[in-house]
């Protein structure tokens, strides 16, 4: 043995005066570091309960669950994530994930309890020391979805202000997969959109390149994809989760990719409707409007025969006759009204029932009937000349413009309102050459029309008067309209909490030299056609047709949605009115079989 050998062991004293590497308490000596991945915290305030981390967690160690006290919302699910220590990985991947950067960790990462139970808890509702720690890990600067959106290709204003091409382009397919990349699938648009469409799924189609599943997606609670892909009223982005730190998902334009990308010659074959069920039941549909096409699309599937009842030469209501041309192309809707009638559903056109045609007549010779008869009846502006020739109804403007009429506008139009309507005559109005001003009791914020379509109205130089309360329609010798008085308002603060009212300013009359005022601030039905003694025992509110959950009114087997019905008064509401009813009206039969 060398000598060496025998000293080196000794070496090891000299480690009795260093300090030592290990711990006597690693429980309160050794914290974690600062951007450790710890425990869970969440913000339950800021978190909308999307659910995006439940999906994202691999190990399947977060539910989602309701919580108390936190209701549910249209931008809200009421849950928040329960964290299960049993199966969590403290990878993070969750917080990477979250939409609204609520949820975070600490780091705190020693925890001791004799209970299994106590490591399955919802951070911020059941308190924990760690709750108000600064350090630990926060989602990174960088973010695993685009948090901005595709842009959609337009024509240009100046290109686009001379004709009724259609402005939107569509996505092409890097655009759409692109844009569908960015869904996190966390299904609130599902409960927000009125026809509850499985808006997931059928984005996770683009991603997948399965059209025709995504067709099938949409048909199976929209049978006007076409049409929605365009003017849908898209409440459904509004609680888009990724758009409460970026945009929210362009989910309108990437229905309509589905439908556009799809040959119309293959949809009977893709949704299975060459060959459909039949039944001795025949119903009568009132009005070819979004719902009641709705309506005879879902019960011809069911086997019912079909008539459908309208009153001017084509079908579409509102959406054929009201939209202008730029916003939705004709041969859209021709397309999917042809599908109907390849299915079997009979159209007879030019019969207004009450007048072609007894309501007695129909509702005796049907097994049931469904209303769908939609806002036909203008709101007049109710002040002094607006009997003056050049004074008339936006409604009536739009359906003679789209009947390829060539209205005489003059110079200047005047249009009154604020919605989607208004914004129509208007840009419909500056196609036609004319100057045109739109005149809106309240501010530019107020306005009910969608944002995009005040932008487009802008972008085509449609001036907006906000604050301003028209008082009366002044004529020239002729009885023609030559100008409109207004008078400036001030918002004034409602004291029950509601909205700011418009107040006129004494002394703030206006007059704007006009040879044209287009009426747009809204629409009622009309119901005569049913005669006295069915309009007696229609229950109606305020306008509005009453009707029970399945869509049926105070009078049995008599069904009735679309804008008649439900407050939203847009094509996707009145389409989901005409599903549900379809659902009712076979309830009803089959029980009564």
């Amino acid at each position: 043995m060398k000598l060496k050998d025998i000293i080196t062991p000794f070496s090891a004293w000299s480690n009795i005066v260093k300090k030592p590497v290990t711990i006597k308490d690693p429980l309160n000596e050794r914290p974690g570091a600062d951007r450790y991945r710890g425990f869970h915290k969440n913000d339950v305030e800021a978190c909308i309960g999307c659910g995006t981390c439940e999906a994202a967690c691999e190990n399947q160690a977060i539910d989602m669950v309701p919580v108390d006290g936190i209701e549910t919302t249209k931008e809200d699910s009421g849950l928040r994530p329960l964290v299960d220590y049993g199966r969590c990985c403290w990878c993070a991947l969750c917080v990477d994930v979250c939409t609204t950067d609520s949820l975070t960790m600490s780091n705190e990462y020693t925890w001791v309890s004799d209970n299994p139970d106590d490591f399955r808890y919802i951070p911020g509702v059941d308190k924990k020391p760690w709750d108000n720690s600064e350090k630990g890990w926060k989602k990174p600067d960088y973010s695993l979805y685009d948090p901005k959106r595709v842009d959609m290709e337009e024509i240009e204003p100046d290109d686009r202000i001379s004709n009724f091409i259609e402005i939107v382009k569509g996505y092409s397919k890097e655009q759409a997969e692109k844009e569908a990349d960015r869904c996190v699938s966390c299904g609130l648009c599902i409960a927000t959109c009125p026809a509850h469409m499985d808006i997931p799924g059928y984005i996770k189609s683009i991603r997948d390149g399965d059209m025709e599943k995504g067709l099938q997606l949409l048909y199976d609670t929209n049978p006007l994809p076409e049409i929605c892909g365009r003017v849908c009223t898209h409440r459904c982005e509004e609680v888009c989760s990724i758009g409460v730190k970026g945009d929210a998902l362009a989910i309108r334009w990437l229905k309509r990719y589905i439908a556009d990308n799809v040959p119309f010659e293959d949809y009977k074959r893709i949704l299975g409707l060459d060959s459909l069920p039949e039944n001795d039941k025949h119903i009568a549909i009132i009005g070819a409007g979004p719902s009641g096409i709705s309506a005879a699309y879902y019960l011809r599937t069911l086997g019912y025969r079909v008539t459908v009842f309208e009153g001017k030469a084509k079908p579409g209501g509102a959406t054929m006759y009201g939209i202008p041309k730029y916003r939705l192309p004709m041969e859209m809707l021709e397309q999917e009204i042809g599908l109907l009638e390849e299915m079997g559903v009979v159209f007879q056109f030019n019969t207004m029932v009450g007048r072609e045609i007894k309501f007695t007549e129909v509702y005796t010779a049907y097994d049931a009937v469904f209303m769908g008869v939609g806002y036909e009846k203008p709101y007049l502006i109710a002040i002094d000349g607006e009997d003056a020739e050049g004074s008339i109804q936006a409604i009536d403007f739009l359906r003679d413009v789209n009947e390829n009429k060539k209205p005489d506008l003059g110079h200047h139009v005047a249009v009154i309102g604020g919605g989607n309507v208004a914004m129509d005559a208007a840009r419909v109005s500056r196609r036609f050459g004319a100057e045109v001003t739109v005149l809106y009791r309240r501010r530019i914020v107020d306005m009910p029309s969608d944002p995009e379509e005040i932008e487009g109205a802008e972008h085509e130089k449609v001036h907006l008067e906000p604050q301003a309360i028209p008082t009366r329609i002044i004529k020239d010798e002729n009885g023609k309209v030559k100008g409109i008085e207004y008078l400036k308002a001030e918002m004034v603060a409602d004291s029950k909490g509601g909205r700011p009212k418009p107040v006129a300013i004494e002394g703030s009359e206006t007059i704007l030299n006009v040879s044209t005022v287009i009426g747009a601030i809204g629409q009622e039905g009309y119901f005569e056609f049913l005669g006295t003694e069915f309009l007696e025992k229609l229950e109606m509110n305020r306008g509005k047709v009453i009707t029970k959950e399945n869509m049926e009114t105070t009078i049995p087997r008599l069904f009735a949605g679309g804008d008649t019905v439900n407050k939203t008064a847009d094509a996707i509401s009145a389409i989901a009115d005409g599903h549900k009813a379809a659902k009712g009206i076979d309830e009803l039969l089959q029980a009564n079989k």
